[in-house]
């Protein structure tokens, strides 16, 4: 190809060399999208175990899928990224107490207001409902107020106290803990000490100090001062530097912050004369020490690093990462992905995060808009049948994929070796017994010819036609629903079994009419989505005689099908129908129970149904059972593990029909 100016290159000419590699720069722009088939595998499986749709959904939006984060891997990692900003700094267990504090007083005052009944009360609820979000204009807000409950009145007063004690551990080592049960005797003291510091800093600078003011001023105030400077150039140079610290971590903030801190400041011990005598001290400090490092921001030095200023800005983050937490847990009535502000989630973990969550909204909006959800009478979200037929083709190809690696069957649309055509055709293979399908075969051998006058007909050329069963069967599964099943894992392989039938009946055998039945201390017939959706519980009981009754009447509807009945179960009969006195459970089994499950078995057996127990568990005792009731009704019984439950169930219910 020629260059701008007309030339083309050599052939020695260098090529421009490329490499690849991972996109580093926010997230993925050729990410696939989501897979919403494995994205309903995971609800259905939810849904399965005993999970409401909106459970499982919610549940997926959790997890993620296809290696994109879900919000628990964001929550964890915005929960790490508070971890570490409270692992870094040393104070900020103080400022989340007075956090803690806010919340117990106002808290307390609304449980006092609540008792009485008086307009004044209202009045105050109202009061408390309108305080600002931020805390330190809520804190300052109730300063005036007359607090009814002694509680409320005494941690808000315990947040004055601890304010001006971090005030004052910003410049002076260990005030914190040395004033953690102050009186106003010690504040009055304190308060002393910072009138004399201005007074003894303002005569050094202005060269008036007498020999015998340092000394003075240590012998009264020295245990404020354990790092015990020897004059007072030493303690200017100590004091500044914590000062210019200070002022360090000020800049650092927004300007809304440094407003929320001058609102605490004035706050401190409830006296606004505090935050004046150290306003005074810093600019003394700093004419003083110019050099000092007065206007940085976020460089943080010294003995203490962690003083109010940043433990302010640290209390608001903290504040942020919490309301983003409660956001992406999605926990609260009515909570949807489009509540998580994306803007403080880049600043907090990053474009990728966002990105993330936006994947998860579009996932979450995919599902409701392909349909896959509908509103119940009730109102509460359930799986559609749409939904359920995509469920159900994905259990049928993992039952059928299992069939034909146990057997080395081909999948093939036939189910005997006579039937009705089906419209289609499809290659010969070894063991085909159809009719071939003659005029496909000639096209295929033409289309394969070369353009010699030569006819061959190979072997390769040849099409069947395909042909599918039409005899009619009323078929019952029916399933165990007892605890047991639960409890060793049985619940979601059982139903993955009646979806995988259900669908294999629904689209390939329509002319089959298939009734679910649930037996447990009862036994009811459930549509597909009931027993989808069915919760396990703890009710003991296996009704296997109830269960017999209902397949019983099932196959009295269609005295022209063939008959099949398939149980699937992990215990013996434990339970049995009373007439009008209900179900009666006995462990171990009463003689009646048995008796009556006989009984109705024998029933079917006079249907010439052909019955196949599936029998789940390694229990010796109930295999004899079972090979019992089989040979009685000339059954079979079958001992599949659980991974090949549905491929057995499957398999013998179309051996049955054939």
């Amino acid at each position: 190809m020629a260059d701008p100016s007309g030339r083309r290159p050599g052939p020695h000419a260098r090529r421009r060399g490329y490499s690849y590699g991972p996109y580093l720069d926010g997230p993925d722009p050729l990410a696939p999208p989501f897979d919403l088939t494995a994205a309903l595998d995971r609800i259905g499986r939810d849904v399965m175990e005993g999970s409401s749709p909106q459970q499982a959904l919610r549940e997926l939006l959790r997890q993620g899928l296809q290696n994109r984060r879900g919000l628990d891997d964001l929550t964890r990692q915005l929960w790490e990224r508070r971890r570490e900003l409270q692992r870094d700094n040393r104070v900020d267990g103080t400022l989340q107490e007075v956090r803690e504090l806010l919340e117990k007083a106002l808290t307390a005052e609304r449980e006092a207001l609540a008792r009485q009944d008086s307009d004044d009360a209202r009045f105050r609820e109202m009061d408390l409902d309108t305080l600002p979000d931020n805390t330190g204009r809520a804190v300052a807000a109730l300063n005036d107020y007359q607090w009814q409950s002694s509680d409320a009145r005494e941690a808000y007063q315990e947040i004055k106290d601890l304010l001006g004690r971090e005030m004052l551990d910003q410049r002076f080592a260990g005030m914190k803990e040395a004033l953690q049960q102050a009186t106003p005797e010690d504040v009055a003291r304190v308060q002393e000490m910072l009138a004399d510091l201005n007074q003894l800093l303002a005569d050094h600078a202005a060269g008036t100090e007498s020999p015998q003011q340092f000394a003075d001023f240590m012998a009264r105030h020295g245990d404020y001062f354990p790092e015990n400077p020897q004059g007072t150039e030493e303690l200017v140079d100590l004091l500044a530097a914590r000062a210019a610290a200070a002022q360090r971590m000020m800049n650092s903030l927004s300007p809304e912050q440094r407003a929320e801190l001058a609102e605490l400041s004035r706050q401190a011990f409830g006296d606004p004369a505090l935050a004046e005598a150290l306003a005074q001290l810093d600019a003394q400090l700093q004419g003083m020490r110019p050099g000092e490092d007065w206007s940085g921001s976020g460089r943080f030095r010294g003995d203490n690093p962690m003083g109010m200023g940043e433990a302010t800005r640290a209390m608001e983050e903290l504040a942020q990462l919490e309301g983003l937490g409660d956001q992406l847990g999605q926990s609260y009535p009515g909570a949807r992905l489009d509540d998580i502000d994306l803007d403080e989630l880049a600043a907090a973990l990053g474009d990728t995060a966002v990105a993330d969550v936006r994947d998860l909204a579009a996932l979450e909006r995919e599902l409701r808009d392909q349909g896959l959800f509908e509103r119940a009478p009730d109102g509460s979200l359930r799986l559609s049948p749409k939904a359920l037929r995509r469920l159900g083709q994905a259990a049928l190809k993992d039952v059928v994929d299992k069939i034909g690696s146990r057997r080395g069957d081909r999948q093939t649309r036939r189910s005997g070796a006579a039937g009705e055509p089906t419209g289609a055709s499809r290659p010969w293979a070894f063991g085909d017994t159809e009719s071939w399908n003659v005029p496909r075969t000639l096209l295929n051998a033409e289309l394969r010819r070369s353009g010699g006058d030569e006819r061959t007909l190979d072997v390769s050329d040849v099409e069947v036609i395909e042909t599918e069963h039409r005899s009619r069967a009323a078929v019952a599964l029916c399933v165990d629903t007892s605890w047991s099943m639960v409890q060793d894992g049985r619940w979601v392989p059982m139903k993955r079994t009646a979806l995988a039938l259900h669908q294999l009946i629904s689209t390939r055998f329509r002319t089959d009419d298939l009734q679910l039945i649930t037996f447990g201390r009862q036994a009811d017939e459930v549509e597909l989505e009931e027993l989808i959706g069915l919760e396990g519980a703890y009710v003991q009981g296996t009704n296997l005689h109830h269960a017999l009754m209902l397949a019983s009447r099932h196959l009295h509807r269609h005295p022209d099908a063939v008959p099949v009945v398939l149980v699937v179960t992990d215990g013996e009969p434990t339970a049995h129908l009373e007439p009008g006195a209900g179900p009666y459970f006995s462990y171990p089994p009463d003689p009646e129970t048995l008796q009556v499950t006989v009984h109705e078995l024998d029933n079917l057996t006079a249907r010439r149904a052909a019955i196949t127990f599936f029998v789940l568990g390694d229990d010796p005792r109930l295999a004899v059972f079972m090979d019992n009731l089989a040979r009685r009704c000339h059954g079979r019984v079958v001992a599949p593990d659980l991974d090949g439950l549905g491929a057995e169930v499957v398999a013998d219910y179309l051996r049955q029909r054939s």
